[in-house]
């Protein structure tokens, strides 16, 4: 009889804290999203304010999460400790620099042509939906691509003629 109880709650308790991330940032209101500001183009100050690939589609993402996007500089040593503590909700980070899932963290569907992922804190069903779906939506209505477009134009013509 106890060991069903315990099942039981394991099985009801289990939902409720898959959901704690999604319901935290809520809460909250903001996206706090790691970035390492010396990474142009995904990330970099100018004229002393971030701006950049990562910093725009962090803006878009949130707001398509109905949330204000909170932009926490960063070390790349630091970024994915982070987001695994809680101490930033997703990370936006170079491809090379993003886990593939199956460690510590759980990472989004690919978005991008530059198949980028984003990184969170483990066992989040519920925010990892909200988080896919966001991402389809901004890939749908165009905007990924206008950003890559802003963005990495130059680079990829620039590592071309190399």
């Amino acid at each position: 009889m106890r060991s069903t109880i315990g099942v039981l709650l394991a099985v009801l308790i289990s939902p409720l804290a898959q959901a704690e991330l999604i319901d935290e940032i809520a809460d909250r209101g903001e996206l706090r999203i790691a970035v390492q500001a010396d990474n142009s183009p995904y990330a970099f100050k100018q004229d002393d304010r971030l701006t950049g690939f990562d910093i725009e589609f962090g803006q878009d993402l949130a707001k398509e999460l109905d949330l204000r996007a909170e932009f926490v500089e960063a070390s790349a040593a630091e970024v994915l400790p982070g987001v695994e503590s809680g101490k930033y909700d997703i990370a936006l980070t170079p491809s090379a620099d993003a886990p593939t899932g199956g460690g510590s963290l759980d990472v989004s569907q690919p978005f991008g042509a530059k198949r980028l992922l984003i990184p969170f804190q483990k066992d989040n069903p519920a925010f990892e939906s909200a988080v896919n779906n966001a991402l389809q939506r901004l890939k749908d209505s165009g905007r990924t691509a206008e950003l890559e477009q802003k963005w990495f134009k130059g680079v990829q013509e620039t590592a071309a003629g190399q």
